[in-house]
């Protein structure tokens, strides 16, 4: 049985950064649907300013030896992300040292598990659905500049126009994000009345993964029924602060001959490219 946590920090409470990297960092990015479907990630304890290219040059035909235009610029925007202001996300987990002593699994495998549920759950929530107050994130939902369009689970056509929506931007979307009631509704759907073939099907000679017209399906209740996302994730940019911390409270609750794990970390979203993300409602 593996060594829990906590006997090996009894000497340093505050994890190293490997430790913290290898408990929380790179477990946490597999198991968050929204930091594990392609996303950019930056890392950056600071304020972080990311350029976003608003307009380009205009090519033409021009005759040779003929003077080409210059008169055009390249206008550049940026987005502003992970403010001073942007609070982190905090958690403590409490547990005995009976349990310590009378585990026969490998503790630190379970509290690991745990600690990346809880936070996982509640970063999905911010960073997709989160309405940026109170310091918070600002969630690809509540984005300004992104596309809307409506959301009809039994009628497929509501989905084309939403890939409509991203022709016309010249976006190549690669993720669809759905609610699992929303889901289930759409896995019903068969390609016509007269057909017994389903829509929404896995194929199971690439992966298990469903897709919906070619694109792939992530199915997440950290979104509301009646709200689903189209996006190509790589306009969606995360930034990732680079000290986030797990501290291991021996003393603080030493009269109930208890421990506690503390996880602080912060993150914050912003979209490079608004049009790249459709936000369907239910009509």
């Amino acid at each position: 049985m593996s060594e829990p946590v906590i006997q090996t920090t009894a000497t340093d409470p505050t994890l190293v950064k490997d430790q913290v990297s290898s408990l929380l960092i790179q477990p946490l990015e597999a198991a968050s649907v929204v930091l594990s479907s392609g996303v950019r990630i930056f890392d950056s304890s600071e304020p972080l300013k990311l350029p976003r290219l608003v307009s380009g040059t205009e090519p033409g035909y021009v005759a040779e030896g003929g003077l080409i235009p210059d008169t055009h610029d390249v206008e550049f925007g940026e987005i502003s992300l992970m403010p001073t202001s942007r609070k982190g996300i905090k958690s403590i987990l409490r547990f005995t040292n009976e349990l310590v002593r009378a585990a026969h699994i490998g503790l630190d495998s379970v509290l690991k598990q745990r600690l990346i549920k809880d936070v996982s759950d509640f970063l999905d929530s911010e960073l997709l659905s989160g309405a940026g107050t109170d310091n918070g994130i600002t969630g690809i939902i509540n984005q300004t500049g992104v596309q809307t369009g409506d959301l009809d689970v039994t009628d497929p056509d509501s989905l084309l126009d939403a890939l409509a929506l991203a022709t016309a931007a010249e976006v190549t979307p690669n993720r669809w994000f759905l609610s699992g009631a929303d889901f289930i509704a759409l896995r019903k759907v068969k390609e016509s009345s007269t057909s017994s073939k389903y829509l929404l099907e896995s194929d199971l000679t690439r992966d298990a993964t469903y897709r919906l017209f070619g694109i792939p399906v992530t199915v997440t209740n950290k979104l509301a029924t009646g709200t689903a996302v189209l996006a190509d994730t790589s306009q969606i940019a995360v930034v990732r602060d680079l000290n986030p911390s797990v501290t291991v409270l021996s003393e603080r609750w030493a009269e109930y001959d208890e421990v506690g794990l503390r996880v602080v970390c912060r993150y914050d979203l912003g979209l490079l490219h608004p049009e790249g993300v459709i936000v369907l409602s239910a009509v």
